[in-house]
């Protein structure tokens, strides 16, 4: 039976280290759960495993979508489900005695998608409706709404343009209210979530030493490069850690600017995944600055594997 462990959290907690760690004695693979990660040639500013870890351990849903184009949550789901389902083509037989799957990220909604196997309308983002929905504005966009699929309204708040403008998209693409297409079907295999965090003073901390090991890896000249080749319009050049780069870049702020941007930047959004991370009960969290947290996990993972196998 498949048997699947998550490891999940805010940004800098050390995800990536201690999912190679336990991979390394589990003899398993990692799946990415990293909504960045997926792009191709973004790979200092998402943190992206090096190529040396990556040979360590094989890892999947890294790398599979150019920059150019948009890797969806029900893109996700799909790939992340077929490896998961299908594990035959991930380790050698007998698949009996095949480890159990390490599925590591900071992306709330990928890793939603597939423990709590959500219900996506297969819907792909439609630029042009979306322009000319847009130029409404959201209080007739959200009143559209209310007339099409009262149902969904009730969980998105009056403001909210991204979701007002999805499920407004989905219902004039299938003629059904997204409502109706959307809902939960757990799998049936074992899940063991955990979850790492420290107090905000030690997050911060990390969060600064990364941001700054990224520049000296050299972010700059990613950013750079990335700018000179897919434009400095490209979407994803407006996301964490590339932005503001892309500011120094331009000669609109110095480099320490930009870096405590950066650093402010992720601060932030660290605390959105933790607010969403902690909403979920079925995570259970460990220390991320424990001495003692490789050997408390791999504790930890023991028991789960021994109670599934009975």
């Amino acid at each position: 039976m498949t048997k699947l462990i998550v490891i999940c959290g805010a940004t800098a907690t050390g995800k990536s280290g201690l999912a190679l760690a336990l991979a390394l004695r589990l003899g398993s693979v990692i799946i990415s759960a990293d909504s960045r990660q997926v792009y191709r040639e973004f790979n200092i500013g998402t943190a992206k495993p090096t190529l040396a870890e990556q040979k360590l351990v094989p890892h999947y849903l890294i790398d599979i979508c150019d920059p150019i184009n948009i890797m969806t949550v029900a893109d996700y789901q799909e790939q992340a489900q077929a490896l998961i389902n299908f594990p035959s083509h991930l380790f050698l037989p007998p698949l009996s005695l095949s480890p159990p799957l390490l599925m590591v990220g900071g992306t709330g909604l990928y890793i939603r998608s597939i423990v709590q196997g959500m219900k996506i309308p297969r819907v792909a983002p439609q630029t042009r409706l979306r322009s000319q929905l847009e130029s409404l504005g959201q209080p007739q966009l959200y009143a559209m709404l209310q007339q099409v699929d009262p149902v969904v309204t009730q969980k998105i708040h009056p403001n909210d343009l991204v979701r007002t403008l999805r499920a407004l998209e989905v219902y004039y693409v299938t003629g059904h209210p997204i409502s109706e297409q959307q809902g939960e079907n757990p799998p049936d295999y074992p899940i063991l979530q955990i979850g790492l965090d420290c107090n905000v003073e030690k997050l911060s901390a990390r969060i600064k030493q990364r941001t700054e090991q990224m520049i000296a890896d050299g972010l700059v000249a990613e950013v750079e490069y990335l700018c000179q080749k897919y434009g400095a319009d490209l979407s994803l050049l407006n996301t964490l850690g590339y932005q503001e780069i892309k500011q120094y870049l331009a000669g609109n702020i110095s480099l320490e600017e930009a870096i405590e941007l950066t650093i402010l930047h992720t601060r932030q959004f660290a605390k959105r995944q933790r607010t969403w991370f902690k909403a979920y009960p079925q995570i259970e969290w460990f220390d991320a600055d424990d001495p003692n947290l490789l050997e408390k996990g791999w504790q930890r993972i023991n028991e789960f594997l021994n109670s599934t196998s009975k």
